[in-house]
């Protein structure tokens, strides 16, 4: 088995980076008709107008041209126009070869040179975008529609069907003279067969068909020379931006779903993910050193611990660079504390700070002190890195025993068509969303409150059971209910019967570990929102309320949605109006907490020899709301982590207290 993975490990590495250079082909074929989309737009401009101003650019060309003696074109058009074959066989050249040329290209650099595709394909983007700026500024007709100046339109004369100005193509844009991307094509086509090492006769043969071109497009009246000598400066440019800006095949890139996290984060709303692993020290103890053997020893399983982040520009998203010396002093501290508040104000203060990304970003904390016989890890990562599953999967990966595979998750059978449908309603439903009006207090600083609550896992499930309900809901009506009481305790901030809190409800749409990745990395969740009920009512009428609108997270409809946004969004978009769109979106203006129900370790396991008691997740709190719950099931117990703004409530334990009294009120309830 060893020997096998040896050998079959790199094979599958290359295949996945040989993936990620070309970029999935539906995104390839979008972006080519997205380029054709801005063309047709440039066709759409008033023709009257642009007709005016492109023939006197034209005769301004010409005249530059005779000017400096350089004028060839109307002896090559006259000799052509007389010759009945190669007049017919000029305009299908014309026509045909540099599209051909410049699809089969990009094909087999796409199969067989998938280092060098993306490059190739951002120049040749970038000399298409140009190129159509230049058509739509600087319009220029092109010989053979300038009557005066004497040329024969080989086109017309030949009747040529299909080439470019029969019928058949009269739509397309006459006054794309200047810069000639016919000669831009076939140039870039010989700049990137000798990039990539093409057999000499390939190129030779290519740089055949250059020089045909620039025969063709002059002789056929169709361009000028200097159309020609401006297409040289704009390939240089695009292969020249394209070499600098596109990140090497073999660069791990931050996917678009994980950059979200990075572009919402502020100083005032940290992204890192975690949990407090408390451990069983009465007959072991775990030190420090034990803490940084361990990690050394795993590092093998863990690349995001010795991995850190590079953005080489702001246009795009940031990739993972090796970070081969790793500050054990920083990433691996210990900290003692005078019991349970003692830990509880260190998580807060830790929910503070950003992780400074000059290092790889996670942390792990031992605290001591925090009872007979007991001690706690903190341990986070950030949101990049991984989401909350992956967060869990990342700890457990640490301890003993160490967890084979992804567990019981199994992949559901794919439907594509029914999913796309999906996908299509969800979308619909998301743009008609309104988000309701009640806005949670909040101070709006960095400041934390951290709170904990141990609940016994079989009484939430008998809960769930009785009222026909599921644990999550039993979870977001106990959070709803805990609201009520604790804001309706607030001065000035009363709660009516119809007030509701909109959160997010973080779903996983792949299961852990399908990218072959153990433990998972980067984020596989989405987040579908939830309207809770925090008015005053009973709270077999909240949970009741509840069940009903909880049925968004099991729809389909609205997660596929909201996956297929968190996925394409960053793919489609510049990084810059990614960002802005993250931020848009995340934030108070449209959700005012986060409530994650997660599943845990349900066999017991030991961490550097300590056996595990319980584990309370750390959710960061969106910019701007002031909410953030984590359940999390250890063995029989279901385990709370509270992070709040202390604009909502001064002592996180209250809400926690309060979360408790409605699972109480629920379990007595008649």
């Amino acid at each position: 088995m060893g020997t096998q993975e040896a050998v079959t490990a790199p094979d599958a590495v290359v295949s996945r980076a040989g993936a990620v250079a070309r970029g999935r082909l539906r995104v390839e074929v979008l972006l080519g008709l997205t380029v054709f989309g801005l063309y047709a737009l440039v066709m759409t401009l008033p023709q009257g107008a642009r007709e005016q101003v492109a023939r006197a650019h034209g005769l301004m060309i010409y005249d530059v041209e005779r000017a400096l003696h350089i004028d060839v074109e109307r002896t090559l058009n006259e000799w052509l126009a007389g010759q009945s074959l190669w007049r017919v066989l000029a305009n299908y050249e014309y026509a045909i070869t540099y599209i051909a040329s410049a699809l089969g290209l990009l094909a087999w650099l796409y199969v067989r040179h998938p280092e060098r595709y993306r490059t190739a394909r951002n120049a040749f983007l970038l000399i298409n975008l140009v190129g159509i700026a230049c058509f739509a500024l600087y319009p220029v007709m092109p010989p053979r529609l300038i009557p005066e100046l004497g040329f024969v339109d080989t086109v017309r004369l030949g009747r040529t069907w299909g080439s470019w100005g029969s019928p058949l193509v009269e739509h397309a844009d006459q006054f794309a003279a200047v810069p000639s991307l016919h000669m831009a094509w076939t140039l870039w086509v010989g700049v990137e067969l000798a990039r990539a090492s093409a057999r000499r006769w390939v190129q030779s043969l290519n740089a055949v068909h250059i020089v045909l071109t620039g025969y063709v497009i002059m002789a056929t009246a169709n361009h000028y020379l200097l159309d020609a000598v401006a297409a040289v400066p704009l390939v240089v440019l695009a292969v020249y931006v394209a070499e600098r800006t596109t990140p090497p095949w073999t660069a791990d890139r931050v996917p678009a779903p994980d950059a979200f996290f990075l572009a919402v984060e502020t100083p005032s709303a940290p992204q890192h993910v975690g949990g407090v692993i408390m451990l069983d020290t009465s007959r072991t103890t775990v030190s420090r050193e034990d803490l940084v053997d361990l990690v050394i020893e795993r590092m093998d399983r863990l690349p995001r611990f010795r991995q850190r982040l590079a953005a080489p520009t702001p246009w795009r998203r940031p990739v993972w660079r090796e970070h081969t010396e790793i500050d054990w002093s920083w990433h691996v501290q210990e900290r003692r504390v005078d019991g349970m508040d003692g830990l509880r104000t260190v998580i807060a203060g830790i929910q503070s700070e950003p992780l400074p990304r000059d290092r790889p970003l996670w942390r792990m904390i031992l605290v001591t002190g925090v009872g007979p016989g007991r001690c706690a890890v903190v341990f986070l990562m950030h949101h990049v890195v991984a989401d909350g599953v992956g967060v869990v999967a990342h700890a457990m990966s640490l301890m003993e025993p160490y967890p084979a595979g992804s567990g019981d998750w199994k992949r559901p059978r794919r439907r594509p068509v029914r999913e796309a449908a999906a996908t299509v309603v969800g979308l619909g439903q998301l743009a008609v969303d309104v988000a309701p009006s009640t806005r949670l207090p909040a101070a709006g600083t960095s400041e934390r409150r951290f709170g904990t609550l141990l609940i016994p896992l079989g009484l939430t499930r008998d809960v769930a059971r009785r009222y026909g309900a599921r644990v999550t809901d039993v979870v977001l009506c106990a959070v709803a209910g805990g609201l009520y009481r604790v804001v309706r305790e607030k001065p000035g901030a009363p709660v009516r019967h119809g007030d509701a809190c909109r959160v997010a409800v973080p779903l996983m749409m792949r299961p852990p570990g399908d990218d072959g990745q153990e433990p998972p990395q980067g984020n596989h969740t989405t987040a579908v929102m939830v309207d809770l009920p925090i008015g005053r009512m009973a709270e077999t009428d909240r949970l009741a309320a509840i069940v009903k609108r909880s049925r968004v997270l099991r729809s389909g409809t609205r997660p596929l949605a909201a996956w297929f946004v968190m996925r394409q969004a960053g793919r489609l978009m510049p990084a810059p109006l990614h960002a802005r769109f993250a931020r848009a979106v995340y934030s108070a203006r449209f959700l005012q907490g986060i409530v994650s129900s997660l599943p845990g370790p349900d066999r017991p396991m030991r961490l550097a020899g300590a056996p595990l008691t319980q584990v309370y997740p750390v959710i960061p709190l969106a910019p701007g709301a002031p909410l953030a719950v984590g359940a999390l099931g250890v063995h029989r117990e279901l385990c709370f982590g509270l992070s709040v703004d202390p604009g909502l409530v001064a002592d996180a334990d209250r809400l926690g207290e309060a979360i408790l009294d409605v699972i109480r009120e629920l379990r007595t309830a008649e």
